[in-house]
Formats: C-alpha cells, structure tokens, sequence
C-alpha cells in the first residue's frame, strides 16, 4: 500500500484512485453533490478552494486543495518507484 499527501498531512491509498479530475465540469459537480447526498465524499480541502476531485474503487469522492497536476504527478511517483523495486528483483 502507497499513501499520497494530499495536502495538511492527509493520505490517500494510490492503488484504491481511479480518477483525479478537476471540479470544473457540470458532471463531476453533479457528482460530487451526489456523493454529499450519500455521505461518501471526504472534504481535505480544509475550507480552502477545492481544485481536484479525487474517485477511488470505493465510491468515496475526495476534496484536495491541490491540483489534480499535482495528484496525479505524485501518484505516477509512486507508480515508477515500485515498477523501480520490482524490475531490481
């Protein structure tokens, strides 16, 4: 399991991400209004503007300040170090 900081010390399992987008687009805010509805959305944003919406395997939606280059650069991090950890094996 690799955690990723999505801002004020809080981590996310990168294997559970499905999708890190931005807020911008009517669907992902009918989406995100869906999920509060349901209680499956996780706010991290701290009050602050929320720039990425994160969607993991579990329905849960997650709010981070941070932008969606940033979550995603940081999962692909993640991602080339144990294809590093595997290949040395």
């Amino acid at each position: 399991m690799k955690l990723i900081n999505i801002g004020f010390g809080n981590m996310i399992n990168a294997e559970r991400v499905i999708a890190v987008v931005s807020p911008e687009s009517a669907p992902i805010k009918r989406m995100v209004q869906e999920g509060k509805e349901k209680g499956t959305v996780i706010d991290a944003s701290f009050g602050r503007k929320t720039r990425t919406v994160i969607v993991t395997d579990s329905d849960h939606i997650i709010l981070s300040y941070l932008t969606a280059e940033t979550v995603s650069n940081r999962i692909n991090e993640e991602k080339a170090d144990n294809a590093e950890v595997f290949n040395a094996w």
